[in-house]
Order: structure tokens, then C-alpha cells, then sequence
């Protein structure tokens, strides 16, 4: 494998502040969070897979709005169908990642994501799409990413559960942010997913942070100087992928 199976590292973090702009409607006849750019246009467009929290968590829909403001349109389906990893879970509280995954593994996911990506180019008029995917997400934007399966360009953030055969089926480019610390991702996944890259004719960027773990891009606690920096600067890391490949590709 590329990246080791999750593990409660996946779903502990920081809930961050703010309030959403976008809506909730159906895409694809599922549930989704739809926020637009300030010109109202869906041409260019990015769709997020999110971790374990789901599309419901003010982080990723906070994320998606930033996306928004940057030019893209933007939907995170509901992949988990509701059925979200609760913050920080604790024995406590009676939960079993174990069964959960059993729940929503491909199988479930798959037909959800094909879904929302068919109505983004069909109902949407969609014409370039990036897609976004941290932690779990991460391996729906490289299986998406394969020849003819609907992504253009792919940005992921500390993997989680990425086969050697998902990345070596990458049809487009793909840029990584990894933790300096991530135990799903450490340093010899990363060089064994930069070793397949390398022989592959698609462009890649792999991005090492310093000073942060596992989950940073997507629910840091941004009041740490450093870790703030590291999430930024791979949003931004994101954003350049797309202004290159979507808006300008």
C-alpha cells in the first residue's frame, strides 16, 4: 500500500470557527454542500471528499468556501450518508471505527461519488474538475483520478487506506501535502508513492510540513503558529494546483 489503513489518529482534531455560505441540496440524489463563486459560474469546479467527519463539519465546509472565493465551484457529497465519525471519539462513547468502515467502504462510496461527479458535468456544466480529498478522501480522488473516471487534476492531503495500484492507476496531476508526523503516511510510504510517481508521465508535487501530524489540513488547531502556517500553505498548495491545471488547462 501507499498509505497504512486508518487508525484513531483519523478522527481526533480541532473543530474550527466560522459560519458556511453555501446550501445543502441534492446532487446526484444525494445530499450535498454547494457553495459558488462570486461570479455565480460552475465551470471551473472542485469537489471534496472528505474525512471521516463528513461533509457536515464546519472545517470542510468552511474549506469549500474558500475554494469558492477563489474562483471554483465547489460540492462536498455526503459519502458517509449521515452516518459521520463523531470528533475526538473515545471508547466512552460506544463507537467502533472497525464497524463503521464496514459500513462505507468502496462499495458504498463509489456509486455516491460517480453520482455527484455525473450531475457536476451534466446538471452543472461542469467542464474542468479537481477534486480535494483528506485522510479516507484521499483515496476517492485517486481512484477518480484514473483515465476516464471523471477528475482532471487531484490534490490529497495525509493519505489514509491509498493502494500502490490506485496511485499507479492516476490518469492526471496530482500534488500531496504530508505531515511531518503522520504514522498512516510517514516517510516510507512517501517515498514509496514518490518512487511509483516518478515513473509515471503525469506532473506530481509531494509537499512535506514540518511541525504538524496527521488530519493537519483539515481539522488543526489553527491557534499554533506553526501548525496555522503548515494548513495554509497547503490550501494555498491546492489552489496553485487548480489555477494551473483547471482554470488554466
Amino acid at each position: 500500500m501507499a498509505s497504512h489503513p486508518p487508525s484513531k489518529c483519523c478522527i481526533v482534531g480541532v473543530k474550527h470557527e466560522g459560519e458556511a455560505v453555501g446550501t445543502v441540496e441534492k446532487v446526484g440524489g444525494y445530499d450535498a454542500y454547494i457553495t459558488y463563486p462570486k461570479d455565480g459560474s460552475s465551470k471551473n469546479a472542485v469537489i471534496i471528499f472528505p474525512d471521516f467527519m463528513g461533509y457536515e463539519l464546519i472545517n470542510a465546509r468552511l474549506i469549500a468556501d474558500q475554494l469558492a472565493a477563489n474562483g471554483y465551484f465547489t460540492i462536498i457529497p455526503d459519502i458517509w450518508l449521515g452516518d459521520n465519525v463523531p470528533l475526538n471519539w473515545n471508547p466512552s462513547r460506544q463507537f467502533n471505527l472497525g464497524q463503521w468502515m464496514g459500513k462505507h467502504g468502496p462499495d458504498t462510496v463509489m456509486p455516491i461519488a460517480e453520482a455527484a461527479i455525473k450531475a457536476m458535468r451534466e446538471d452543472y456544466g461542469v467542464e474542468k474538475l479537481g477534486g480535494v480529498g483528506y485522510c479516507l478522501g484521499a483515496k476517492y480522488v485517486c481512484r477518480f483520478l484514473a483515465e476516464g473516471k471523471g477528475l482532471d487534476v487531484g490534490f490529497i492531503a495525509h493519505p489514509t487506506a491509498v493502494t500502490s495500484e490506485e496511485v499507479r492507476g492516476l490518469g492526471g496531476p496530482l500534488a500531496i501535502a504530508a505531515a511531518e508526523t503522520d504514522d498512516l503516511f510517514p516517510a516510507p510510504k512517501r517515498h514509496e508513492t514518490e518512487a511509483i510517481l516518478k515513473d509515471m508521465d503525469v506532473p506530481y508535487q509531494i509537499s512535506l510540513y514540518s511541525d504538524v501530524d496527521h488530519g493537519f489540513a483539515f481539522k488543526a488547531d489553527l491557534k499554533d503558529a506553526k501548525v496555522r502556517f503548515a494548513t495554509e500553505t497547503a490550501f494555498l498548495q491546492a489552489v496553485n494546483l487548480f489555477d494551473h491545471f483547471v482554470k488554466a488547462g
